[in-house]
């Protein structure tokens, strides 16, 4: 069942702006979308063969979803048997619990779905290459409801490899990106479906990068990253709050990142980094580009801020930057190019290569310091988009139809 549903006055629509306990890792990169996995008491170093693997899952179908987490399951993204699926897993052993057809499979190259899903204890809520956002019952996987963004809200991407953005969940919202001349940014009520509000300021063709909220001068507000600028949008009535500009080329993919006032954005195709300063004096904002640079030029793997330093992986090197300067403290061809993932003092980097090597590295500015790493067993032909994931002691691994959980807890 389709809702489009008139806009609801948002006085009828109080947020609980927390998200879920910071224990939870219920959508993409965590509750607060940083990437910083709560875990402590983690492996300071690995051994040659890498962490024990706990457990391993096949038949999860082509991919490039990540994992995110509610209780005892584990939910997932896949083509499989002519559907895009989501999957409910048991997290002690990965057993399939169910799965359930959310939309279409395929996309252009590379095909499957590259959105995480989010999930808020009751539902799970799910967005496919083709536009197609879905809830589903946690417990049955049964359809609550669906709405798709080109169809419904007049979507439209900023270029042709289709939605990989994942859900936003914001106590009573759901929160996604179509983009178009319609407006940017749309807010749903998770629980009907119905439209809360539409940013209509921004009009930029969606990009890859998701959504992240962030408390800024008092106010609750969506950090949107397109094609031609990085932008505040209000939570509360989707106005736009403040607007940098910075053009990105063919893909805007990484998660933006901000800490006290400054906000860090890059992408790859030789355009590099931002920083930018953004403060608010009784609701007036004001932005101010710090620097600009081609340091760090990430694709789709992501950075994690910690400390007031950026790590990420520029084209083919980990790098360290410092958040305020853009200084870059180290560089090392450490995988090559991968994605990054964050818990207890360590960075865990997955090269997307054939090879698929995952290292341990000491988040530190003072230099590269490796303390382990491994080649991924039985790796598939597709690239290892998936981003690894660090949660309750254990590193996932999302390679395709396979996910692999190794135990990370410090033994001994």
């Amino acid at each position: 069942m389709i809702h489009h549903g008139r806009t609801l006055s948002s006085l009828l629509i109080i947020l609980s702006c927390g998200s879920l306990p910071a224990q939870e890792w219920n959508q993409w990169r965590g509750p607060l979308r940083d990437g910083l996995s709560p875990d402590k008491d983690l492996a300071r170093e690995w051994p040659e063969s890498g962490p024990p693997i706990a457990w391993q899952t096949t038949g999860l179908g082509q991919s490039f979803s990540s994992v995110s987490f509610y209780g005892d399951k584990i939910f997932t993204m896949g083509d499989v048997d002519g559907a895009a699926k989501l999957f409910a897993l048991n997290a002690a052993d990965g057993e399939i619990i169910w799965s359930a057809e959310v939309g279409k499979p395929g996309g252009v190259r590379n095909p499957g779905p590259r959105g995480t899903p989010a999930t808020d204890g009751k539902f799970v809520y799910t967005l496919g290459h083709d536009g197609e956002l879905v809830s589903s019952d946690i417990e049955t996987g049964k359809k609550a409801w669906s709405c798709n963004l080109i169809s419904d809200y007049g979507g439209k991407m900023m270029s042709r490899w289709g939605y990989s953005e994942s859900p936003l969940l914001d106590g009573d919202l759901l929160v996604v990106t179509p983009g178009g001349s319609n407006g940017a940014v749309l807010a749903l009520n998770k629980n009907s479906g119905e439209q809360v509000w539409r940013c209509t300021e921004i009009t930029d063709g969606a990009s890859y990068a998701s959504l992240v909220p962030v408390e800024i001068g008092g106010i609750r507000q969506y950090l949107i990253f397109t094609g031609t600028c990085v932008a505040g949008i209000d939570a509360t009535d989707g106005k736009m709050l403040w607007r940098g500009n910075r053009s990105g080329k063919t893909a805007v993919c990484a998660t933006p990142v901000y800490e006290d006032g400054l906000l860090f954005v890059t992408s790859a195709y030789n355009v590099g980094c931002n920083a930018f300063k953004i403060s608010a004096d009784n609701g007036d904002f004001q932005v101010s580009e710090i620097y600009a640079g081609k340091q760090m030029q990430n694709h789709h793997g992501g950075v994690v801020l910690i400390d007031g330093f950026i790590y990420g992986i520029g084209r083919r090197q980990l790098k360290c930057i410092e958040l305020a300067t853009g200084k870059v403290m180290w560089e090392d061809n450490s995988v090559g190019k991968g994605s990054i993932a964050y818990a207890d003092g360590h960075l865990v980097v997955r090269g997307e290569d054939a090879k698929g090597a995952i290292a341990l590295v000491e988040a530190t500015p003072d230099g590269y310091r490796e303390k382990g790493r491994f080649d991924q067993p039985e790796r598939r032909d597709a690239p290892a988009w998936a981003h690894p994931v660090i949660f309750g002691g254990r590193l996932y691994i999302r390679d395709q139809g396979l996910l692999l959980c190794y135990d990370l807890e410090e033994r001994g």
